[in-house]
């Protein structure tokens, strides 16, 4: 509970939250909970429409962290281009593995669960819970993207699809 670690972030920060994602701090606030004064970063997730509140001392507890680096965005980009890798385990044990791959906050793992349910116009088409982690993933890579790179989310996901086309074009 060191007190530089409370201090990594200010309001107007980009920040990503594991289980939702990229979000703006707008402010730092203290509220008072059960008699104690806590010191709390208010998180905003504009496209959510949804406000989070979370004790400073605790972000890095929790996963939350800075956006990712440009190169990070990189090699991100370089795991779309990759070949998927679909496991032969049971549906069920492998949605668990890509939804906690999307919930980790960890944008290479991210990138994986979009590479690996990926379908291309001549692949089978997914199940509903398929199309739906892969949106899920889709949506957090592409939020980030975006926000790394200072495009709006629609240059962000033509940046990704391009890569898993460029993957595509490759086999």
């Amino acid at each position: 509970m060191s007190k530089s670690k409370k201090l990594e972030y200010r309001p107007n920060d980009f920040v990503v939250y594991p289980a939702h994602g990229v979000g703006k701090i707008i402010k730092i606030e203290e509220q008072e909970i059960a008699g104690m004064t806590l010191e709390l970063f208010v998180i905003s997730f504009e496209k959510d429409k949804m406000t989070l509140r979370v004790p400073t001392h605790k972000a890095t507890d929790i996963g939350m962290r800075a956006l990712s680096t440009p190169a990070m965005i990189g090699k991100a980009m370089d795991v779309l281009k990759g070949k998927a890798r679909v496991k032969r385990a049971m549906w069920s044990r492998r949605a668990q593995e890509y939804e906690q791959k999307i919930n980790s906050g960890d944008l290479i793992a991210i990138a994986e669960v979009v590479r690996d349910l990926h379908r291309g116009d001549d692949q089978r088409e997914q199940s509903y819970s398929e199309r739906q982690l892969y949106e899920a993933a889709l949506e957090r890579l592409t939020r980030e993207v975006a926000a790394v790179s200072g495009d709006d989310e629609t240059a962000a996901i033509a940046r990704v699809d391009e890569m898993l086309m460029s993957r595509a074009a490759a086999a």
